[in-house]
C-alpha cells in the first residue's frame, strides 16, 4: 500500500513530520514500520532525521548513489503516479492536482489491480486489518 504527501519543501523538518504521519497511517492499518529506504538527499542526512528514525525505531536505509535499481519500486510508483494521476487529466490549477491526490491514493491502494501481486489491490495483502474479522 502506499503512503503519500506533497510539500514545498525538502527540509528535514518537513522530512521527519511525513515519516512520523507515515508511521501512524501504516500503524492504524496494522502494519509496523521497521525500516525505512531514502536516497542521500539533505533531509535524510540530517540530525533531526536520524532522531526522528531513532524515536519511532526505524532502521535508516539509504540507496546507493547512481544504482536508479536500488529504488526500482518507489521508481515505478512515481511513474505510475505521474501517468495516472498527475498528468491523467489537465487539472485547472495545482490546487485542484493536489486536492486529486488522496482519492486517486485511495483508488491506488482498494481497487487498482496491481500485476505484481496477482491483480488483486494492495490493501488485500493486509490481513490484519483492525475490524477486518468482525
Amino acid at each position: 500500500i502506499a503512503y503519500a504527501e506533497i510539500h514545498d519543501d525538502e527540509t528535514a523538518t518537513t522530512a521527519a513530520a511525513v515519516l512520523r504521519r507515515a508511521v501512524g497511517w501504516f500503524s492504524a492499518r496494522g502494519v509496523t514500520v521497521n525500516r525505512v529506504l531514502s536516497d542521500n538527499g539533505g533531509c535524510y542526512r540530517s540530525l533531526v532525521w536520524r532522531d526522528t528514525c531513532a524515536e519511532l525505531q526505524v532502521k535508516h536505509v539509504r540507496t546507493r548513489p547512481y544504482r536508479p535499481q536500488t529504488n526500482g519500486k518507489i521508481e515505478r510508483f512515481h511513474r505510475t503516479m505521474a501517468s495516472e494521476w498527475a498528468f491523467a487529466r489537465h487539472y485547472r490549477d495545482e490546487r485542484t492536482r493536489r486536492s486529486a491526490l488522496p482519492g486517486w491514493l485511495h483508488i491506488y491502494n482498494h481497487h487498482r489491480q496491481h500485476s505484481a501481486i496477482g491483480k488483486v489491490p494492495p490493501i488485500t495483502r493486509l490481513t490484519n486489518l483492525p475490524g477486518q474479522y468482525n
